[in-house]
């Protein structure tokens, strides 16, 4: 079954455009399956999966890779049986609008100061994901019309606004620190190469140490608080899935749950029979 894997993969990399990350991903679960590609074959393979320790959501991934294989092998009656746990509703946390303000306040002057608030600035304006950050282009940067252009998950093209506080620390980042730098990245590290996503985990890590923020705050928490900030002031989801780069609504409609929640938490605290 090697030989279909590899043009399975070949066809999701050529063909639609996912992102190689994406792709080792269904390798990774292709791989582990090792018997017939029949319905007692994917059966038993299912249920030894869900029977083990395996969470969920890792079950429902493998789920869905093997379902799609099966689809490019036009073998679609079978996928009825790749049967999966349901995965539970897992909202995003978003931080608060003051643990944003502590996380972008510019702080004491010291190396790459700049280059960290731009940075951190632009995940929160944009809501982009660390990859994107990490790939933008100056070509991408369009600070005069107050947009971005960035290629986000299966190499897709997007646009999104970003306002003024952002715009203006780009520039002094841009203007300063970065110097002359022959990179068409944006973001250099200071080896004057470019700045690879764990080190922009580490650049939003340290900030929000330094703004004494408890908790695990990561870049996608900073792109969590982005859309659902938005929606909590009545931006249309629609508008809020574009910016996003979202395929789906429903990827997009978690947010709505977040806002949900917040509500019933003001609720309970502030009403006399909450």
């Amino acid at each position: 079954m090697q030989d279909q894997i590899d043009g399975f993969l070949s066809y999701l990399e050529v063909e639609c455009g996912l992102a190689r990350n994406t792709i080792l991903a269904y390798r990774r679960d292709l791989v582990k399956f090792h018997g017939p590609l029949t319905r007692q074959g994917i059966q038993e393979h299912m249920s030894s999966l869900m029977g083990g320790r395996r969470r969920a959501s890792s079950v429902a991934r493998h789920a869905a890779a093997l379902r799609t294989f099966l689809k490019f092998l036009a073998k679609d009656d079978l996928g009825r049986f790749v049967l999966s746990p349901k995965k539970p509703r897992l909202l995003p946390h978003p931080l608060s609008r003051e643990q944003l303000e502590r996380l972008l306040e510019p702080g004491p002057p010291r190396r790459f100061t700049a280059r960290d608030r731009a940075l951190v600035e632009l995940l929160y304006a944009a809501g982009l994901r660390a990859s994107e950050i990490a790939s933008l282009r100056m070509s991408d940067l369009h600070l005069n019309e107050g947009y971005v252009r960035c290629l986000g998950k299966g190499s897709k093209e997007r646009v999104v606004p970003v306002g003024k506080p952002a715009v203006e620390a780009l520039r002094e980042y841009l203007e300063g620190e970065r110097g002359d730098s022959p990179l068409e990245q944006v973001f250099v590290s200071n080896k004057r190469g470019k700045l690879s996503r764990e080190s922009i985990w580490r650049v939003v890590r340290r900030r929000a140490v330094r703004g004494g923020l408890r908790g695990r705050v990561f870049p996608h928490a900073i792109r969590h608080s982005f859309a659902t900030h938005l929606v909590e002031n009545g931006a249309d989801l629609r508008y809020v899935q574009e910016m996003l780069g979202h395929s789906k609504i429903s990827t997009t409609q978690v947010y709505t749950y977040v806002d949900r929640e917040r509500l019933k938490q003001v609720h309970r605290k502030f009403h006399p029979r909450g």
